[in-house]
C-alpha cells in the first residue's frame, strides 16, 4: 500500500517541477523581452559624449548616412566592412575624434544611405561618389581608411581622386581574392551566394529574415545550436518595439551583433554584384595599387584555408605580399585578429591611425 502511494505522488512532483521550469523560463522570457525592448546601446551615450552625431547629406544622386564628430584634427573618412554599417567603428570613434575630424560613412548598398533606383552596384560608381562626398560635405582632402569592401572602395579613391586623399589604410580588404576567378574559392562566395539568390527568389524587402532563415549553420557555429529561431523571435519582437530603429540584440557576441544591425539595412544588390562579377568592372585591383601614391598601410588579419581549399578571410599571405609589393609608398602589418579589426580590438585599431597618419 505504502509502494502505491508513493507511486501516485511521483507523476506529482515531476509535473510540479515541470511547472515551476515552464514558471521560470516565462518569467525570464518576459524580463528578457522588456529588457530588449528597452535596451540602449551604452555606446551611444560615449558617441554623444565625444561630440560625435549621426547626419544626413546630399552628394552628387546620393543622400549618404554618416556619423561626423568635432573638428579636433584633420579630417579622417571610414568605410565600413560589408553588410555592416557605420556603427562597426563607435567603441574606435571616441578615441580617434580626439585628434581627428572624423566621418563614418554608410557606403552605397549599406545603412540608412539612400541612392536612386537602378543605382549600378559597382566599385567605380560608389567610389566616384564617395569622391563626390568628400569633395562638397568633407570640403578638404581627407585620411580615408576602409575595412573589407570599405578597403577597396578606399584603394579606389586613392588610385582615381588622388587629389581628395592624404594618406589611407587598407584594414583587410579581399584584394585579389573578390576578383575572378578567385573569389569562388571564398568563404565570402557563401554570402554573395545568399544574395544572388534573394534577388532570384524575392526576399520581400527584409534582407535580414531572409538571411536568418537560411543560416542556421552560421548560427550554431558562431553563437549556438537552436541559436537561429531565438535571434528571429528577438528581433521581430525588437522590431516590433522600435520600429524604425536599428535592431540591437544585446546577448550576441559583438561582431554577430553588428552584423545582425547591418543586415537590417544591407542592399543584397551589393553582394549580387560581387556574385556576377560586376562590382569591379573596370576596376582592376593590381592596376589601382601600382596608381596609389600616397603613404599607404596594408593591414592583414588572420585567415586560414580550408580543407576543401576555400579561403576563409580575406587574403592569403601571397595575395597580400603582392598587393603591399604594388604599392609605391606601402607599408604592411600583420594584425592578430579577425577580419574586422576596428572591432574586435578597437583600442589597437585607434592606435594603428594615429601612429600612421600622425605619426604618433
Amino acid at each position: 500500500m505504502q509502494i502505491v502511494k508513493r507511486l501516485d505522488s511521483t507523476p506529482k512532483i515531476i509535473l510540479f517541477i515541470l511547472a515551476i521550469i515552464i514558471l521560470v523560463i516565462i518569467i525570464a522570457g518576459v524580463i528578457g523581452i522588456i529588457y530588449m525592448n528597452n535596451y540602449k546601446n551604452p555606446w551611444d551615450k560615449k558617441l554623444t559624449e565625444a561630440g560625435i552625431t549621426e547626419k544626413t547629406s546630399q552628394a552628387g544622386e546620393v543622400k549618404f548616412n554618416y556619423a561626423e564628430g568635432p573638428d579636433n584634427g584633420p579630417p579622417l573618412l571610414l568605410l565600413h566592412a560589408q553588410l555592416l554599417d557605420w556603427y562597426t567603428y563607435s567603441e574606435a570613434l571616441p578615441e580617434l575624434s580626439k585628434k581627428f575630424h572624423v566621418f563614418a560613412v554608410d557606403y552605397p548598398g549599406h545603412g540608412k544611405t539612400v541612392v536612386p533606383d537602378n543605382y549600378p552596384m559597382t566599385a567605380n560608381q560608389i567610389g566616384s561618389d564617395l569622391a563626390t562626398f568628400i569633395d562638397t560635405v568633407i570640403q578638404e582632402p581627407a585620411y580615408v581608411t576602409g575595412n573589407s569592401s570599405g578597403g577597396l572602395l578606399t584603394a579606389w579613391l586613392a588610385a582615381n581622386e588622388p587629389e581628395l586623399v592624404k594618406a589611407i589604410v587598407l584594414e583587410d580588404p579581399p584584394l585579389f581574392s573578390a576578383e575572378y576567378p578567385a573569389i569562388k574559392q571564398t568563404i565570402a562566395y557563401k554570402s554573395f551566394t545568399t544574395s544572388y539568390n534573394a534577388i532570384q527568389n524575392g526576399y520581400n524587402n527584409d534582407f535580414l529574415m531572409y538571411w536568418l532563415n537560411g543560416s542556421k549553420t552560421f548560427f550554431k557555429n558562431n553563437v549556438g545550436p537552436f541559436a537561429e529561431p531565438l535571434i528571429e523571435f528577438a528581433v521581430n519582437t525588437y522590431r516590433k518595439a522600435n520600429p524604425g530603429d536599428p535592431v540591437e540584440i544585446v546577448y550576441l557576441p559583438p561582431v554577430v551583433r553588428e552584423l545582425i544591425r547591418g543586415l537590417n539595412y544591407y542592399d543584397p544588390l551589393f553582394g549580387n554584384a560581387f556574385y556576377k562579377g560586376t562590382w569591379n568592372e573596370g576596376f582592376d585591383h593590381s592596376e589601382a595599387l601600382a596608381k596609389i601614391k600616397c603613404p599607404a598601410l596594408l593591414l592583414q588579419a588572420n585567415y586560414t584555408i580550408t580543407a576543401e581549399g576555400i579561403l576563409d578571410g580575406a587574403m592569403t599571405q601571397g595575395q597580400a605580399e603582392r598587393a603591399a609589393s604594388l604599392i609605391p609608398d606601402g607599408e604592411f602589418q600583420r594584425v592578430d585578429s579577425s577580419h574586422v579589426i576596428n572591432l574586435e580590438h578597437p583600442d589597437q585599431f585607434a592606435a594603428i591611425i594615429e601612429d600612421f597618419f600622425l605619426g604618433e
